[in-house]
């Protein structure tokens, strides 16, 4: 399983189309076997979502996202969580994985 979070200052970003990195956490029966740190392609409509498909992500852990943005990684059968806090990434792996992440409304601005 791989999840893919926006990155800013090596904690989560609500600029997720904007982000200049993506954190890509690989976990293997509940555990973090690998973390690593991804610039991703120019900022275009439905670039993100396909390169992230591409990159074996199964989960994005977001603080906001545009709709259509969400609306194509459900299509590709990657789950999106939006509303997520500012926090490290592993953080909000754990968090996640013992079912406490905490995650509230798309705090997207466009």
């Amino acid at each position: 399983m791989k999840f893919a979070i926006p990155i800013a200052d090596g904690k989560l970003t609500a600029h997720f189309g904007h982000c200049k990195e993506f954190a890509l956490v690989e976990v293997e029966d509940k555990q973090i076997l690998n973390t690593e740190m991804l610039e991703p392609p120019p900022h275009e409509p439905g670039v993100l979502p396909r390169w992230l498909k591409e990159q074996g992500t199964n989960v994005v852990i977001a603080g906001g996202m545009g709709q259509r943005a969400i609306e194509l990684f459900q299509q590709a059968g990657v789950q999106v969580l939006v509303g997520a806090p500012v926090d490290e990434p592993e953080n909000l792996v754990k968090s996640y994985l013992s079912q406490t992440l905490v995650t509230g409304g798309n705090v997207c601005d466009h």
